[in-house]
This record gives structure tokens, C-alpha cells and sequence, in this order.
């Protein structure tokens, strides 16, 4: 008895940390959904001007 008392406890302490890591783990699963049920939640970057400098310095490179 005195086995199964002590597995037992030894249970009962890791059930708190077990159920929190799990919430930590299982909260940026259950927020997408919510996240997607708004429409007005997307954050895009601004557009970047085009210069052309990567093709000039694509060229130079080469024939230096």
C-alpha cells in the first residue's frame, strides 16, 4: 500500500505542471481559429519601392 500511496503522490505533483505546460502549449493552437474568424486582422507590409539597384549591382559584379 505503501507503493501505491507514494506513486500516487508522486502523480499528483506533476498533474499541475503537466496541465500548465499543456495550456502553454495548446494556446497558440486554439487562438488561430479565433484569429481567422475576423477578417479585419490581417497585418501585410507595405510594398516596397523597386530601384533598380540589385540589377546594376548584379552586372558590376560579374565583370569585376
Amino acid at each position: 500500500m505503501n507503493r501505491i500511496a507514494t506513486s500516487a503522490l508522486k502523480i499528483l505533483r506533476l498533474l499541475p505542471r503537466t496541465a500548465l505546460i499543456l495550456t502553454l502549449l495548446a494556446a497558440p493552437v486554439l487562438a488561430v481559429p479565433m484569429l481567422r474568424a475576423d477578417a479585419g486582422s490581417t497585418i501585410e507590409a507595405p510594398a516596397l519601392k523597386k530601384n533598380g539597384v540589385g540589377f546594376v549591382l548584379l552586372v558590376s559584379l560579374q565583370r569585376g
